[in-house]
């Protein structure tokens, strides 16, 4: 099975790593500097679950047209529009095609752009990052991307996809219902890297404040009532189960949100909190502390441009 990732990054690098340490056939779309050093240095992983050096296959978007059985999306929203195209060319009728990106709004770009039925619903979980050299450093116990068919079937092509991505040095697990699994990702996401965002602060000492743990309640809270107003499949109790996914978080831990932040880059503000936003006032529901975080983080993106 012939596999392209769009985007060599702290993300697509890391699971791509992953499938070409175990020997699949896996190409990197990727913009000239990343190529150059890619060639130079390898692709390089550091990793509480095993390090790993191999020298991946990459080509630029000018590439020769060439068909994919799989397309990994890896990148930031605000990329989308200009990776839609960048993959059109070696996308055919049966290619899959999945995204590991945030969020949900870039569902429906995807399922407009190319036949819904190219597309798989996916997500991942893992704190990563590359560092000078561009060498993925991978640092939290979680190495997890998820997939699955959006009409919840079990298709002969995903498990085709299931079999293949077995067997690897971190976890490709298949969903049966990848809808529900993206949208309560998006929850917990949306309200980690906004509470963090706004705080300036890692999760530890935001939650163990008692104003801030109700922050993070409330901003969870909000996203709920919006996403049950748009009728998302939600499970009942989620906010609870999140809250204990909070705890169990290393007081260390920073939303990839707020490293950006950090480091002065772009965000996805607009596409986690803001499009969020946009169906609250759909709605009618009030969401004060989210409109907050949202107006916080415009302010980061303007002083950003000025």
């Amino acid at each position: 099975m012939k596999i392209l990732i769009l985007g060599a990054g702290a993300v697509g690098a890391y699971f791509g790593g992953r499938l070409l340490e175990k020997g699949e056939d896996v190409t990197f779309l990727v913009r000239e500097k990343r190529q150059e050093q890619l060639k130079k240095n390898g692709l390089l992983i550091k990793s509480k679950h095993g390090d790993v050096h191999v020298q991946p296959k990459t080509i630029l978007a000018d590439a020769e047209d060439e068909p994919y059985d799989v397309v990994i999306l890896a990148t930031k929203a605000y990329h989308l529009d200009n990776a839609l195209k960048s993959i059109e060319p070696f996308v055919r009728e049966y290619t899959s095609i999945i995204p590991l990106l945030n969020g949900i709004e870039h569902m429906e770009e995807l399922r407009a752009f190319f036949s819904p039925e190219q597309v798989l619903g996916g997500m991942c979980f893992v704190e990563s990052t590359l560092d000078s050299d561009g060498a993925v450093i991978q640092t939290s116990d979680m190495h997890e991307a998820v997939f699955g068919e959006w009409n919840r079937a079990e298709t002969e092509r995903v498990l085709a996809i299931e079999e293949v991505f077995s067997g690897t040095k971190t976890t490709f697990r298949r969903s049966d219902n990848i809808q529900q699994e993206m949208w309560h990702k998006y929850l917990f996401i949306t309200t980690v890297s906004g509470i963090t965002s706004l705080m300036r602060s890692p999760i530890g000492p935001i939650r163990d404040t008692m104003e801030g743990r109700t922050y993070i309640q409330q901003l969870f809270e909000e996203i709920r009532l919006t996403m049950e107003a748009h009728r998302a499949p939600i499970a009942e109790g989620i906010i609870e189960k999140q809250m204990v996914t909070i705890e169990k978080q290393a007081p260390s831990m920073k939303s990839s949100m707020l490293r950006d932040i950090e480091k002065g880059a772009p965000i996805e503000g607009d596409h986690l909190q803001g499009y969020l936003l946009l169906l609250a006032e759909r709605y009618g529901v009030e969401t004060p502390l989210l409109r907050l975080v949202y107006q916080h983080l415009k302010v980061y993106e303007k002083n950003l441009v000025e």
